[in-house]
């Protein structure tokens, strides 16, 4: 699969198969990834890989402590922008079809609580992979570390594998912290589940609406 192609087939995947990705494959795009640019060069990026049992604990201790409704259902990180138009309608159009397909009705909050759940099971793919960075970077730093996401992603999809980014991993951070001895001078960014689709599911039939060209960019001086 070459590039054009990587970016179009890329999508959030919500259900994935059990089988394993080797650790030769995972390494493979990690070496890929860190050619990824940053400002000055600095390679912010830190991530955590986990696989066996280690995910498998780190999926029941976070499960069960979310149910204790924590402090720390908030990220440690500020996150102060507030959402308006046209993003909310954006973010709800996708949360409808998504929701739809997976036949959660609107208002059913003890079904919205178990499917945010499966964040914290990376949706049951194999290897789970969760983002830190220094506390004392900047947000130009937080934008590298998209950069390298977006590089895990690309060479991920044009090996056959699928991968779902996930903000939920900055929730209930203590646990996260603790289960893989994150430093405390880092801040646990995001998540990603990384393994093989499961074709076989509704969920996995969405595919996000993208603006076109001409509601984002605005060109100067072309004649």
């Amino acid at each position: 699969m070459d590039l054009d192609e990587a970016l179009k087939a890329r999508k959030s995947v919500r259900a994935f198969k059990a089988d394993p990705v080797p650790l030769s494959l995972v390494n493979e795009i990690l070496e890929l990834a860190r050619h990824s640019p940053s400002g000055t060069n600095i390679q912010p990026w830190k991530v955590h890989v986990v696989a066996g049992d280690v995910r498998r604990q780190l999926e029941a201790e976070v499960l069960a402590h979310r149910d204790t409704k924590p402090a720390d259902a908030v990220a440690e990180f500020p996150r102060t922008s507030k959402r308006k138009e046209p993003y909310t309608t954006r973010m709800r159009t996708l949360g409808k079809a998504m929701y739809g397909l997976i036949g959660i009705p609107k208002g059913d909050e003890a079904a919205n609580w178990r499917q945010w759940g499966r964040n914290y099971q990376f949706f049951d793919a194999p290897v789970g992979l969760i983002f830190t960075i220094d506390k004392d970077l900047d947000a130009m730093s937080f934008l590298d570390i998209g950069i390298f996401m977006q590089s895990i992603m690309l060479a991920a999809k044009s090996r056959g594998l699928d991968t779902c980014s996930q903000g939920a991993w900055n929730n209930f951070w203590t646990v996260t912290r603790r289960v893989l001895s994150v430093p405390d001078d880092e801040y646990i960014i995001c998540g990603m589940s990384l393994g093989y689709a499961d074709e076989t599911s509704p969920v996995n039939t969405l595919v996000a609406e993208r603006e076109p060209v001409a509601s984002f960019a605005t060109f100067h001086g072309f004649e």
